[in-house]
Parts: C-alpha cells; sequence; structure tokens
C-alpha cells in the first residue's frame, strides 16, 4: 500500500508538476491550501503517513498550525518548506519536532528524499548495514584467526561491539545471530588465550593492565597536577553498557583518551574491586591487611573496606596529601544524597564514586520476574541501563562536576555475560556459591568447560586449605550442581553471571574526560 501525504501550502496550485512527480514514485497526495481545513482534515478519518507544510501562509502560519498538529497526532511526521533561513524560524520549528526542514524553491527530489528517510529509512540502513558487515565480517574472521596479543584482542572486542550496536539499529534478527555467531567464536578462542597467558602475565612486567595496577597505571597520573578528579566506577558494567551511555556525557565533558584494562579472576566484585582499590592481587591483599579480606565462605560483606585500602594505596604512591574522599551508592536515594552535598566534593582533590546499581539490575533479572522480562537479551539490557544513567541523580552530579572544571575517570571492575550453557559441578560444603567459578578441595566438573587452577598461589589467590583449587567457567556456561539439577538450570539459565572468562567479564572501559 502506497503512502498517503497531504501538502499544505497557500500556493498549492502551482506545485502541480511537484506532486505529479511523487505520484509517479507510488505516493498519494491530498493537497490543501490553509492550515485550518488541513486541521480539520487530520482531526477527521483522513489517515496520513506524512505532511508536507509551507510555513508562510496567511490566516494559520506554519508554525502555529505545526503545533496543532503535534497537538492531534504527536508522532505524524512533519517536513517544513519555507522561504526563510531565518534561524528563529528554524529554532522554533525544530523544538516543534519537525522531522525535516527544506528551503524553497524545492526541487521534487529534495521532497522524494525526505519522504524516503521518513519512510524507507530503516531499510536503507539495513541494506546498506548489511553490505558494510559483510565485507567487515570478512575481515573479523581473518583476525580471529590470527588474534595473539593484549592489543589485538582489545581492537578485535571494539570492533565487536561497535557492530553490535551498530547491527542494533536495524533490526535485523539475521544479522544480529550472525555477529552472535561470531562473538561465541571469539570467546572461544579467547579463553585459550587467558588459559595459555594469564598466569605468565602475573608474574611478569610485560602484561596488561590488570584490576590491581590500574591505580597506579590510569589513575595516578591525573592526581599529580592541580585539577580535582573525579573517579566514577559503575560496578558489573560491560563496555557496550559504557557505549551506549557515553553520549550522554558529550554536552558536559570532552572525551580525551578510551582505554581497556583486564579484570583479574575471578572477575567478581569481592575479587576485583578491592584489588582495585588495594592495588594488589587478593592474595596480598590477604596477608598485608588479614582483619580485612573476606574469602567467599566468610560471613559478612566483602567489600566493606575499599575506602581503607584506597588510602593505603595512595599512601604508597606518595599521594596521601590530597584531599580525597569515597562514596559508595547502593540505592536512589544514596544518588539524591550525594548530589544534594556536591559543594563537599567540588572541594576535594580527588573524589571516588561506586556505583553498585547496574549490578543490583542484573541480579534482579535472575530474582525478579518483572525485571526478568523487562531484560531479554543485551540490547535490552543496554537500554535499561541507558534509561536508568539518563535520568539518575548520578548523571547530574556529573553535570555539576562539569560546571565546577573537574576532571572525570569513568571505569568499572568487571563486566557480565548471558549465560546459556549449564555445566555439572559438585563440590563439599564449603565450596562457594557463585555460577562462574568455584573454589573448594574436592571438586568435580567438566575440564572442557573450565579454566581449572592447581595452585591458587601461583594466581595470587587465597585458598581455604592446602587442597583448594578454583575453576573459572568458559564462554556462556554456568555451573549448575546435580541436586536438584532441572530447576536450578531453568532458574538460572538466560541470566547475567560474572566471575569467569569471557572478553565480556575480563575486557572492560576506562575512560578520560576533560569538562568542556
Amino acid at each position: 500500500m502506497s503512502e498517503k501525504i497531504l501538502w499544505i501550502d497557500d500556493e498549492i496550485n502551482l506545485l502541480k508538476p511537484h506532486i505529479l512527480f511523487l505520484e509517479k514514485r507510488g505516493y498519494r497526495v491530498d493537497t490543501i491550501n490553509n492550515g485550518a481545513d488541513a486541521l480539520n482534515r487530520i482531526r477527521g478519518e483522513n489517515h496520513y503517513s506524512a505532511i508536507l507544510l509551507d510555513e508562510n501562509m496567511p490566516g494559520i502560519d506554519g508554525l502555529e498550525t505545526l503545533e496543532s498538529i503535534k497537538q492531534i497526532k504527536p508522532t505524524l511526521p512533519v517536513v517544513m518548506i519555507t522561504k526563510s533561513e531565518e534561524e528563529y524560524i528554524m529554532e522554533d520549528a525544530i523544538g516543534s519536532y519537525i522531522t525535516d526542514y527544506l528551503i524553497k524553491p524545492v526541487n521534487p527530489n529534495q521532497i522524494l528524499l525526505s519522504l524516503k528517510k521518513i519512510f524507507e529509512a530503516r531499510k536503507i540502513i539495513t541494506e546498506k548495514m548489511t553490505i558494510r558487515y559483510q565485507q567487515k565480517f570478512r575481515e573479523i574472521s581473518i583476525e580471529l584467526m590470527q588474534v595473539n596479543d593484549l592489543e589485538s584482542w582489545q581492537e578485535l572486542y571494539r570492533k565487536l561491539v561497535f557492530w553490535e550496536l551498530e547491527l542494533e539499529k536495524t533490526a535485523d534478527p539475521e544479522l544480529l545471530k550472525i555477529l552472535e555467531d561470531q562473538k561465541h567464536e571469539a570467546n572461544q578462542q579467547f579463553f585459550k588465550f587467558i588459559k595459555n597467558n594469564y598466569c605468565r602475565w602475573l608474574h611478569s612486567t610485560e602484561g596488561p593492565v590488570m584490576s590491581h595496577n590500574v591505580f597506579r597505571q590510569y589513575i595516578k597520573p591525573h592526581l599529580s597536577n592541580k585539577t580535582p578528579t573525579l573517579l566514577v566506577l559503575i560496578d558489573n558494567f560491560r563496555y557496550d553498557q559504557w557505549k551506549s551511555i557515553e553520549p550522554l556525557l558529550a554536552p558536559y565533558y570532552d572525551l580525551q583518551e578510551e582505554l581497556l584494562h583486564y579484570s583479574i579472576l575471578p572477575s567478581a566484585t569481592s575479587y576485583v574491586r578491592n584489588s582495585f582499590f588495594a592495588g594488589l592481587m587478593p592474595l596480598e591483599i590477604e596477608k598485608r591487611f588479614p582483619k580485612y579480606w573476606r574469602n567467599d565462605i566468610d560471613e559478612g560483606k566483602k567489600n566493606d573496606f575499599e575506602e581503607l585500602f584506597m588510602h593505603e594505596q595512595l599512601k604508597r604512591l606518595g599521594l596521601a596529601h590530597l584531599k580525597s574522599e569515597y562514596y559508595k551508592i547502593n540505592t536512589t536515594d544514596d544518588e539524591k544524597r550525594l548530589y544534594q552535598i556536591f559543594s563537599q566534593i567540588a572541594n576535594n582533590d580527588f573524589t571516588v564514586i561506586v556505583c553498585n546499581i547496574v549490578d543490583i539490575l542484573s541480579h534482579a533479572k535472575t530474582d525478579n520476574h518483572v525485571v526478568s522480562q523487562l531484560i531479554r537479551d543485551n540490547e535490552t539490557y543496554r537500554a535499561l541501563t541507558k534509561n536508568w544513567f539518563e535520568h539518575s541523580f548520578l548523571l547530574e552530579t556529573i553535570k555539576k562536576a562539569a560546571e565546577a572544571k573537574i576532571r572525570l575517570l569513568f571505569t568499572t571492575d568487571h563486566g557480565t555475560i548471558f549465560v546459556t550453557e549449564p555445566s555439572k559441578v559438585i563440590g563439599d560444603k564449603e565450596t562457594n556459591t557463585n555460577l562462574r567459578y568455584k573454589l573448594g578441595k574436592n571438586l568435580n566438573y567438566n575440564e572442557k568447560k573450565v579454566l581449572v587452577v592447581h595452585k591458587p598461589e601461583e594466581y595470587f589467590l587465597p585458598k581455604l586449605n592446602v587442597s583448594s583449587k578454583y575453576i573459572f567457567a568458559r564462554e556462556n556456561v554456568f555451573l549448575a550442581y546435580p541436586n536438584n539439577y532441572n530447576y536450578y538450570v531453568k532458574y538460572y539459565k538466560n541470566t547475567y553471571q560474572h566471575g569467569g572468562v569471557s572478553l565480556e567479564e575480563m575486557i572492560v572501559p576506562f575512560s578520560i574526560f576533560e569538562p568542556k
């Protein structure tokens, strides 16, 4: 069925050639020469797909007609056509949510292109995107066969995330499925890469920037001058989620550099974030701060001493003289209180905000039926995350920081992965409950599904007893106990988990911004 257009112009009789041109292209065009009659038509039973609207008409002019159209049918696309190039008219029209803006005299092809943009944008985008991705698919496939170093993996992951966000615009399930398969293949190769290299990195000066040395490598250089700095760390925040919210900062901050770093194993908050703030691996934290380290089976919260660890690290880095404060956000009320005391932040040399809301959201996907329905896949998870951030007091606090000329550092501790494949594991009563890694002394598991660490001390990890070992799930695997297995699998399948080995969990962003 062809699209039906209403063209409103007081000189409509002079536009007959343009109308015939559009009709030959398959459009049905109704015409009218004044705003009042046009509004009556729009209110009536006529169903128009778009409006072409002259700005300069006697009686009710174009801008007034536009305002009324939007009150009657807010989503109806309107193309404004005018003789004037005055900026205030354009601003008024744009402020009234026009779809496009053309300056007279208009060429029929201009109008055709504008209508194509309205009606065929998704189709055109999909076609163009398909061609582009087909070309890049081959390049990425070749890279996957050759990637063998840290920088190459980071660059490959950037490309996969870029295409995931681009193909999302097409809503083409076939293209998205092809990309998912490519990501799965990438995670298979990444698991082998981590298995072969991770332990060596920990004993070498040539390893990547990881959780325990991010502070020294990426943060310290920005604390040595007199510019106040705000570090925002959102827990359990993947690189693709970061790329979806990054544009929200653009009006207030200029991106100076986007870096990536690697999460340590387990890629879980109790290990990674303590390591991040202490500047030490977990085993080193346990030895240096035995009163404050909590193993998986120990009672009490595992991340209650990050502020202490941070101040101790600042001392070791020669930055104890800085006026620094640490804040943790677990609820929207925490966000609001922080926003209300912003004047305290503005007087600091260094302020840290740790936000746990996204982590809470990912756990709610498992435990809350409503949230589970809202978060169906990575696309809906990103959308929900973006919606929260866009309307958060955290963003309002960041806006204030920009006004106060405070540098912004934005990062996370680890990411998360959508798990779909169960793998049976048996452990004793002291085995931890995490679904992506296990720590225990009598573990029974499928060796093809996990990375096994027989000597935790070689990985700078604490152990519960002499025979303790760790296993880390690969790709999208989650570890399920055989007792009540079917219930367990049904409950946790298609949820977000972290602690194992995957690109999504281990390669995470660190971005540096300067206020505009």
